[in-house]
């Protein structure tokens, strides 16, 4: 029994250490969501890191202001379905001793998909109840580290040889009397149990190991991979072909992870948000909004665009509120048409990444100045709010403030190697539809609605703008920045290295 035990928790630990995997979220290579939520008299600045194996833990932290709160309950559940509605025991948050304004969690997240973290919030203005949406998923595998397997390895090798001599004890001296010494048909009875045992144990590791190569086969056709984004650009129209991806093309459409390329909702009036942005140098940068002509197939009329290769991000949020980021190049000519821009596109051709680093002021084409009160160090992992401020020709703030597609401002964090790329918004890095749906509201309502409309009726828009964000690994970065006064889009360009 003992060796049965032993030889459980060896196999649960190889297969802890296997499943480890990089999360997946709908920006790319940022897996923690940054959120500020309003519930009624209550706000919330929420980071919630999640985990980077499904099942795992998520932890969950919320710094609050506004009416004093006297407790916070978090509890994970689906944003759609059945399961939406049967929501498990709530997981009291722990208030920090030195600061009561600072909260923290952990809950588990125990499949992938779309998923919320419900808040319930206790106060001195009563209860209250607001969700953020959050994406669980697997992106890769990784190795076992090499230390952990020669561990693993000489553990392995001690309970089948353990094995063996007990084995061969037991044949050898099981049923002789105490004191008596075995025979030597005993002696080569047991030589032959223990070959015979270890020729046993030997097929059980071969046949192990074919059923883990199975099981990680298996596994890995349900890692997630993004919709694939296919470009094709004739003249000036660029044709954006988005299909569900699946290792196993034999694999029915059905099974491939639930995600369709016709299911989209919009997100700020428009079904996917593309940034171009001219690699390497980044010194060119569109936010477009392409038409989805058909099932899988958005298109778009591309304004002017300087020569170059281009990165590709597109967002998109499903049915069932999961956002993704398609990612794709396209190389546009030197001879392309440019069309007209779009209502809500915007476009800047701010100093490339070799003229060296932007500073805190960037000045735009009209004679306004867009400024970041950049703070005096920026390090990984650590959720900051970043601040903007919009400046007239005469530096004052601009007068004349407008919402940029609802919001009083966009963001995009690029880092400069391609690797990270988050559009998030004054709210946060949730997806609006996606924040919809997990609060019970209708995401239909939100696409329908005018986006140059203001956030709330006679409300001004001010010519500063706040971003939760926090940086998911150390390098250099470009941040763009869109605000609105009167009928210009403005985009600001700003460098960021972090520690």
């Amino acid at each position: 029994m003992k060796l049965a035990s032993a030889l459980r928790s060896v196999l649960f630990l190889l297969l802890c250490v296997l499943s480890v995997s990089q999360a997946a979220h709908a920006h790319v290579g940022s897996k923690d969501v940054f959120e500020t939520v309003d519930a009624g008299p209550y706000k919330l600045y929420v980071t919630i890191r999640m985990p980077t194996v499904i099942p795992g833990v998520a932890t969950v932290e919320v710094r609050s202001s506004g009416a004093d709160i006297s407790g916070i309950h978090i509890t994970p559940l689906p944003i759609t379905g059945e399961a939406s509605k049967h929501p498990p025991t709530s997981d009291a948050m722990k208030r920090s001793t030195a600061d009561p304004a600072f909260f923290t969690g952990s809950l588990w997240m125990m499949a992938s998909g779309s998923w919320q973290v419900r808040f319930e919030i206790a106060g001195e203005a009563g209860e209250q109840t607001v969700s953020v949406p959050v994406s669980a998923v697997a992106l890769s595998t990784l190795k076992m580290q090499r230390g952990m397997g020669i561990t693993l390895g000489i553990l392995g090798l001690l309970l089948i040889f353990g094995m063996a001599g007990i084995i061969a004890a037991a044949v050898r001296e099981a049923r002789l009397e105490p004191g008596a010494v075995p025979s030597a048909n005993r002696r080569r009875r047991a030589v032959i149990a223990t070959a015979g045992s270890l020729v046993f144990m030997a097929l059980l590791i071969w046949a192990g190991s074919k059923w883990w190569d199975v099981e990680a086969a298996s596994y890995s056709l349900d890692v997630y991979h993004p919709l694939e984004m296919n470009p094709v650009l004739a003249g000036n129209v660029l044709d954006l072909n988005v299909r569900a991806f699946h290792p196993d093309s034999n694999r029915p459409e059905k099974e491939r992870r639930g995600r369709s390329n016709n299911d989209f909702l919009q997100d700020h009036g428009h079904l996917m948000h593309l940034y171009a942005i001219r690699w390497p140098e980044m010194d060119a940068v569109f936010h477009l909004h392409p038409d989805l002509a058909g099932a899988g197939d958005f298109r778009i009329s591309l304004p002017a665009m300087p020569p170059g290769e281009y990165k590709l991000y597109g967002d998109v949020v499903h049915a069932n509120g999961f956002p993704e980021t398609l990612v794709s190049t396209v190389a546009v000519p030197a001879d392309m048409p440019g069309g007209s821009p779009g209502r809500d596109d915007a476009a800047a051709s701010p100093p490339p990444l070799s003229a060296g680093q932007l500073g805190s002021s960037y000045k735009l084409p009209d004679g306004y100045v867009m400024v970041w009160d950049r703070p005096s160090t920026l390090t990984s992992n650590t959720a900051c709010s970043f601040s903007f401020h919009l400046l007239d020709a005469g530096g004052k703030p601009a007068s004349d403030m407008q919402p940029y597609m609802g919001m009083a401002g966009h963001a995009a964090f690029v880092k400069t190697d391609g690797t990270v790329f988050a559009h998030t918004h004054p709210e946060g890095s949730a997806a609006m539809a996606a924040l919809m749906l997990a609060n019970g509201n209708d995401a239909t309502e939100h696409a329908g609605m005018s986006m140059d409309m203001p956030m709330a009726a006679n409300e001004p828009i001010s010519n500063t703008v706040e971003f939760p964000y926090g940086f998911p690994s150390s390098g250099r970065y470009r941040i763009f920045i869109q605000m609105k006064h009167g009928t210009t889009i403005e985009t600001g360009a700003f460098d960021a290295m972090v520690e």
